[in-house]
């Protein structure tokens, strides 16, 4: 018994193969009963009657609300526990979706479809910015992720639906809820997939999408570990503070001292804000 939830935004060219693909991947796999729910944000072409002609059934926003809203959406709207997320556009396989849900079936609490294939670093800016959003969230979870923002994943829909006030409603979903279940100890595990190349035309808008990302990843931050990101601030402003002190020694320049002595202070009291966020959080909790 599983709910498939697709968001979809002008993709009434390939939303049909889509949801074929999977109705026939779901049934020659015997993982029956279940249902796609094609959420259509806002469409001007015929997103929404192509998935209906293909088997979907269709959710539609009145106008466009973004990724995160959508997803949201289709699973309120799902009548069964199990949620599996994909795209409408034809980069996730249909196929890999048995062997998510059967490693789900195992005990974890979330399985994600780790990306791989030239499609998936076909572009030269956004390989740094994937590398920065990783290196947070990677250092906030304390373990490695390998993919943080795939878009095929499978888990509960009660559990999820508890992180939805703090999920972002735009393309950042995904990155928000990895690092949900990763701070509150949940299991997720990868499965290695092939991406595709997308039917159409992209609708991630790369730099405000990336600092939307950056947003809410340290929101989360903030929110789930707060010490972390001070703790890397205070980092940081040590690992300029140490060089800039024994430079200034030894070429005798007292300016220098002054200032790497300075940003060293500003490293305690990035620490301090940290240690007072903690035991912000904890008050707030027990409240």
């Amino acid at each position: 018994m599983i709910s498939i939830v697709i968001p979809a935004l002008n993709e009434a060219h390939g939303v049909g193969a889509a949801v074929a693909n999977i109705c026939s991947v779901m049934t020659s796999a015997n993982l029956v009963p279940f249902e796609i729910i094609v959420v259509d944000d806002g469409s001007t072409d015929e997103t929404g009657i192509v998935a209906i002609a293909a088997g979907a059934r269709v959710v539609r926003h009145p106008h466009n609300l973004g990724y995160g809203r959508s997803l949201k959406k289709g699973i309120e709207s799902a009548i069964y526990e199990t949620i599996v997320i994909s795209d409408a556009d034809g980069t996730y396989p249909a196929t890999a979706i048995p062997e998510i849900v059967s490693l789900y079936n195992e005990g974890f609490d979330m399985v994600v479809g780790q990306r791989h294939g030239p499609h998936y670093r076909e572009s030269i800016l956004k390989m740094p910015l994937r590398a920065i959003l990783r290196f947070l969230v990677e250092w906030t979870a304390g373990r490695r992720i390998p993919d943080i923002n795939s878009g095929l994943r499978v888990f509960s829909r009660n559990a999820v639906m508890k992180y939805f006030p703090h999920l972002c409603d735009t393309f950042s979903f995904t990155t928000s809820l990895t690092l949900a279940y990763m701070m509150t100890n949940r299991f997720v595990t990868y499965y290695r997939i092939d991406y595709f190349e997308r039917s159409g035309r992209s609708k991630v808008r790369l730099f405000r999408d990336s600092l939307r990302t950056l947003q809410y990843v340290i929101e989360a931050i903030l929110y789930y570990n707060p010490l972390k990101i001070f703790l890397l601030f205070s980092l940081m402003c040590l690992a300029i503070a140490t060089p800039m002190m024994l430079a200034s020694l030894y070429f005798s320049v007292v300016t220098g001292v002054m200032l790497a002595v300075g940003i060293a202070m500003v490293a305690v009291i990035m620490l301090g804000i940290g240690m007072l966020a903690v035991l912000l959080k904890q008050i707030m909790d027990k409240g």
